[in-house]
This record gives C-alpha cells, structure tokens and sequence, in this order.
C-alpha cells in the first residue's frame, strides 16, 4: 500500500465541484426572463449540472426550457425535461407561448433533436444515451419513489452530460431531497454527503419532527458553513428575487388563512374527553368514523360561497368517492383514472371551466399552477409536511391576487396529526429562513461566476518545536 502524506490526506478531504458548461450572453436568451431569471439560467448553464430550489410561482418552468433550448443551442443534439403527468402539456404550453419549440412524446422513437418532454412514468421507455441533456421538473419527485426506481434515474442519467432539478426549496433538514439530487446530478453520493458534514445523532432520532424509530441526522457544528458553501456551488436556493438582491415588485403574496375546523364526531362517541388517535390503525378508524361528518362540512363551507372555484383535497378513496357523490357540479380526479382524463380535467380546472375538483395530494400536489382558485379544504390531512405544503402552494403561488383561503377538516381524534403538522410547518420556516440568510453571500458570489477556491499555504518561515 502507497503511502500517503498528510498534504495528501488533507486534499484528499476536499470536495471540488468542478463547473464543466458554458456561458452564453444575455441577448442569447428567451426575452420572456425576468432579469432574476436570466441570471440563474446563466448560472446553471455554466456548470453544466445544478439544481434550482426555488419558492412556487419563481418561474422554474421557463428557466428550465430556457436552459434546455440553449443546450440544444449550443450541442444541437436532443435534450429531455421529465415532469409529473399532468404537468407535461403544461410545460409544452409555456414553450409555445414563449415562443420555444417543445413537444411532448411518449418514447423514444417520438425523439426530435430539440426540446423532448415526458412523464416521469415513461422513462423506462427512452434510452438516456439520445440525449445530452436532461431536465427533472419537481425533481423531490425522486425521494418519494421508492430506493430502487430513484436508483435506476440515477443510474439512467449517470452520462448525461447537462443536468438540471428543479423544486421547490426543500426543508433545511430534508436532507434526503439534498442528497438524492446531490447524487443524481453526479456531485456526490448521498452517503458520502451524509459522512463529511453530519453525524447520525442516535439521542435526537426520536425527537419531534424525526420520524419514530428513523435515524436522526446533524449537521456537525465545525461543518455548517462549508456544508452551506459546498450545496452554493450547484444548487441556488431562491424564495424571493430580492434573496439574490433583485427588484421584488410583484413577488409580495397577498395573505394565507389556514383555518382547522374540529369536529366532534362519531369517532368520539363513548368518551367523556377524546382520546387521540396514536397509532397509523388508529387514524384510520377515526378517519373512517368522522367520514360523515367531515364530508358534510365540507359541503357547508362550499354552499357558504357557492361561486368560488374550490379545491378540496382527500387521501382516500371513499372520501373522494363520497364527496362527489355529495357535492353537485363537482369533479375527481383519482388514481385509477386514465392519464388522459386526468389531464383533461386538470387542465379544465386550470381554466375556470370546473368549478369544484377533488383529488389527493399525491396525484395533484406538485405542478400544476392554479392561481385562479383561493378557496382549498383538507378533508383530513395525512402526517407528511410536504404533501401539505406543495397541495397548499398549488393555489398559493406568485400570480395569486386574492387571499388564499385554508380550512381543514378533521375530527377530534385526529389532532395529533394536526399539531405534527403544525410543529413541522414553525420548523421549516425558521429553518429555510436561517439557510437562506447563511447561504445568501455565498450564493450571490456564485451567480456573479466567482467560483470559491481554496488558498493555498505557503509557509515562509520554518516551524520550530519546544524541546
């Protein structure tokens, strides 16, 4: 075995990601960019592969069909964006409205060399070696597939020569989203992230907002920083122009009034206080016996406002079932239904032309871009934060002009699954706001192509040692 000095060690330690794209110039790009925009499309085409964390309504959409018609520009070879099923027609939409030629195609020998854009369900049907870029539109997708489907993505895409992801900005301690992405973009792997900048904190495992029994992850306190300076280098986290000190006219939200409405329900008859559902079988039976209750005020809040467009948002099938068969002029859409028809109807709700639409938040809760509706209910809520934050920015995005109206219906017993979502929801803004004053200087540096070096030491005068 060689061996190897401490200079060696040291270096070795560091981890360089190396920016492998190109620059382009302003006049180069979609005159439909915000300058906000243009400044992060030209970031991300000078290193070749990142990720762009941005809050809802940023505009990840154009950016990314910006950035992918430049690598066709430039390569002219094809290049391929993967988004979520309803959200394909969407994209090729904003193409054709902002003057950029993309067209939708179902496997790979539908392939033009231009922009190509599929579902994430039809990548098995491609062969990723047609493409010299590829685009994964609400790319935090890939930590809810399960660990062999993201697994094969990343393997798929592991040559792809120009990446980019685009989310939503994920929690600070969702460090599975950072990873998973670290890892497909082919920065680092997501274990040996794990390694050098956190420790598996056994005691903290179980603390609240850590899943019971799961494995409780901290950044090392010497880390913070570098950790923040190294995802700087290929992720730009934005939940505001004005983060990355640009005009922010226009990007103010109008207000969001989360209501809980607790009901006293058949799942509480037979005791004299209500004891709260612990178990995952024990929601489910409270669920099941507050389903009438909560169905019915459901309806009452849509009768109360009867010429508002609602989304109402279940996570099972017979309150999706049950409602519709309630709520005259309503629409569901479910996840035995043919893709088609789900598109149709998203698409007709996008429009105004449906005036009620019901479906769960992991049919419909990344995407779709429905600012024209501010009334939602959560008739029952599940414990994933996620779920529920992405269901609520649907209609809670930039381009919403009216107060977004929340409610969420639920029955005593399931107050647990409220307060955790709640704790969650106080941790995660505090958490993204701490990331994003940390990160800001760093992520300016980048945007201006400064790219951090390490100086090097030389020492001018020998080292002496006590005796």
């Amino acid at each position: 075995m060689k061996n190897v000095t401490y200079e060696e060690l040291l270096e070795r330690k560091k981890h360089h990601f190396k920016s492998h794209g190109f620059s382009v110039d302003d006049s180069d790009l979609n005159k439909n960019l915000f300058d906000f925009q243009k400044s992060v499309v030209k970031w991300a085409l000078r290193k070749g592969k990142a990720a762009l964390f941005e809050g809802t309504g940023l505009g990840k959409t154009i950016q990314e069909l910006s950035w992918a018609e430049q690598v066709h520009r430039i390569t002219n070879k094809p290049v391929l964006i993967i988004a979520p099923l309803a959200v394909v027609p969407q994209t090729v939409s904003e193409a054709n409205k902002f003057g950029i030629s993309a067209k939708q195609v179902f496997g790979n020998d539908q392939v033009f060399n231009g922009i190509n854009v599929t579902n994430y369900e039809r990548v098995e049907k491609f062969d990723a070696s047609t493409f010299i870029g590829v685009v994964l539109d609400e790319s935090s997708i890939l930590k809810s597939f399960i660990s062999r489907t993201s697994q094969m993505m990343i393997e798929t895409f592991k040559d792809t020569p120009y990446k980019l992801c685009a989310t939503a900005t994920p929690s600070p301690n969702d460090y599975t989203e950072l990873g998973t992405t670290s890892e497909f973009l082919g920065v680092m792997r997501k274990d040996e992230m794990l390694s050098m900048y956190f420790i598996n904190d056994i005691q903290g495992k179980n603390k609240p907002g850590q899943p019971k029994g799961g494995i409780g992850w901290r950044l090392k306190g010497h880390s913070e920083k570098e950790f923040y300076k190294w995802i700087a280098t290929w992720g730009m986290f934005i939940n505001h122009p004005r983060d990355l000190g640009f005009e922010d006219k226009g990007y103010d939200l109008p207000g969001l009034e989360i209501t809980p409405i607790v009901l006293k329900s058949q799942a509480d008859i037979g005791s004299l206080f209500p004891e709260r559902a612990e178990t995952l079988t024990e929601r489910r039976e409270a669920r099941k016996l507050s389903l009438d209750d909560r169905a019915q005020k459901t309806m009452e809040l849509i009768e109360a406002s009867p010429d508002d467009q609602w989304l109402i948002w279940v996570n099972y099938n017979d309150e999706g079932e049950k409602l519709r068969k309630m709520i005259p002029n309503s629409s569901e859409v479910s996840g035995s239904d043919k893709p088609e028809d789900k598109v149709e109807r998203f698409i007709n709700f996008s429009n105004g032309n449906l005036p009620i639409l019901i479906t769960k938040p992991k049919i419909a809760g990344f995407g779709m871009n429905w600012q024209r509706c501010n009334k939602m209910i959560f008739m029952g809520i599940s414990d994933s934060f996620e779920q529920f934050y992405q269901a609520v920015r649907r209609c809670y995005r930039f381009g919403q002009e009216k107060e977004v109206k929340v409610y969420i219906v639920l029955s005593e017993k399931e107050m647990n699954v409220l307060e955790n979502i709640q704790l969650k929801q106080y941790k995660h803004e505090h958490m993204v706001e701490n990331m994003r004053e940390t990160m800001k200087d760093f992520l300016i540096e980048e945007l201006n192509g400064h790219e951090y070096k390490n100086t090097e030491y030389k020492p001018q005068v020998d080292m002496l040692l006590p005796f």
